[in-house]
């Protein structure tokens, strides 16, 4: 369902701010990013924070986004905002700005030259709204890879695949060797995360967004996305004994060996790392699956609820700057996996699938993802079919893509 919000529950929540205590600069920041990896990347935003003399209060909120949002946005409309939480950036804390609930960060953004730092430039562009921007950008996370154990090839005598139809041709000799082919959580975002990665190499960004952006129910339905479905149908045959709820114990299934793969977003590369595993020597990355080596500019961005508090306020400001420093770009981004959204930071401590995902950036290879093209309730809709598909067997391919083909049609 979409967040609508009734001017009764905002004036109990103007209410409620008037009679909120000050805490100086004790600043509570929620986010959901509480893997082993995230949580190592965030700290890293919290010291540089606390640096300024202000105090970050971690917020996290254990689960995915699709947990953590409704919680984040239940509290700001109902009068209990905290300093600063995570959205990703595109169309999900729209509606929280239209009804004038977060701050305006454009005179800090004209001050520090963020347009001109920022790149590319469409993610300033998914914070603004009505020529004002009301986030900030932290990284550039990209969907669009599979994620490869070298043991368990090894381990079943065949090579490494070198793209998506090598590793379905696998699957077989993966099984033989008892792991199991594609480690997938039994989430529903992982499940139509896969669809769409699929759809991204399959038949690339111009009728993906066709699909996403144009809103189109005859490609939807059509003989190009039909090879999209055919290959999801191939994914969950590959991912069946795959028993594990969270992406981030199906990335541990491939750390360890016991499968061979993995479709997930590069913040998996923030569980490699604290694993102790090396880009290239204990696993491989395939942007694009190997079909298609582009990358999408979503991300995550940071939001900041109106306070009645100067003082939080003060903090808000600090950091927003903090964010958007170099040190913590770098710092941040290298351990989370994702890309900086500074243009102008070294990052020649990259490991190899980070350098990958940086020279299709520095490529122009990049295309929009469905957090900026379709809402939360398309959104949504789209998870509840994936999810269904994923584990129901008997529905067929052709019967999901044209349940698909609807949800698109009808889409906003």
């Amino acid at each position: 369902m979409r967040y609508r919000f009734s001017r009764a529950v905002l004036a109990a929540g103007v209410a409620f701010l008037a009679t909120v205590p000050a805490h100086a600069t004790d600043l509570e920041v929620t986010h959901w990013w509480t893997s082993g990896g995230e949580a190592a990347a965030v700290a890293e935003f919290a010291k540089a924070f606390d640096a300024t003399g202000n105090k970050w209060v971690d917020g996290a909120i254990a689960g995915s986004g699709d947990t953590a949002r409704p919680v984040m946005i239940s509290r700001i409309t109902g009068g209990d905002p905290m300093g600063a939480t995570q959205f990703n950036h595109g169309r999900q804390a729209e509606e929280l700005v239209q009804e004038g609930l977060m701050r305006d960060f454009t005179e800090l953004a004209a001050k520090e030259n963020w347009t001109g730092l920022i790149n590319p430039p469409t993610l300033l562009q998914n914070c603004t709204l009505d020529g004002k921007i009301y986030c900030v950008p932290v990284n550039i996370h990209s969907w669009q890879w599979i994620w490869l154990s070298n043991k368990a090839f090894a381990d079943a005598g065949v090579p490494v695949p070198k793209n998506w139809d090598e590793f379905v041709a696998a699957g077989p000799a993966l099984e033989k060797a008892g792991k199991i082919p594609l480690a997938m959580g039994k989430q529903a975002w992982q499940q139509s995360g896969a669809l769409n990665v699929l759809m991204a190499a399959i038949v690339g960004p111009e009728t993906f967004l066709k699909v996403y952006k144009d809103k189109s129910a005859d490609v939807a339905g059509g003989p190009e996305i039909a090879k999209v479905f055919k290959a999801a149908d191939d994914a969950r045959k590959l991912a069946a004994k795959s028993n594990v709820q969270n992406w981030n114990e199906a990335t541990a299934m491939v750390i360890g060996g016991q499968a061979g793969g993995q479709i997930m977003g590069d913040w998996a590369q923030g569980e490699f790392q604290v694993a102790g595993q090396v880009a290239g020597k204990d696993y491989t990355c395939l942007p694009g699956l190997g079909l298609n080596a582009v990358i999408a500019t979503g991300g995550d961005a940071f939001y900041f609820p109106k306070l009645d508090d100067p003082e939080k306020s003060k903090a808000q400001e600090a950091l927003a700057s903090v964010l958007m420093s170099k040190e913590a770009q770098v710092a941040f981004n290298l351990k989370k996996g994702s890309l900086p959204v500074r243009g102008d930071v070294d990052l020649t401590t990259a490991n190899d699938c980070m350098k990958k995902g940086l020279e299709i950036l520095a490529a122009g290879k990049t295309m929009q993802w469905t957090d900026e093209l379709i809402s939360p309730d398309t959104t949504q809709q789209m998870n509840d079919l994936m999810s269904e598909f994923f584990s129901t067997p008997s529905l067929t391919a052709e019967a999901a893509q044209a349940r698909f083909a609807e949800i698109i049609g009808a889409a906003d």
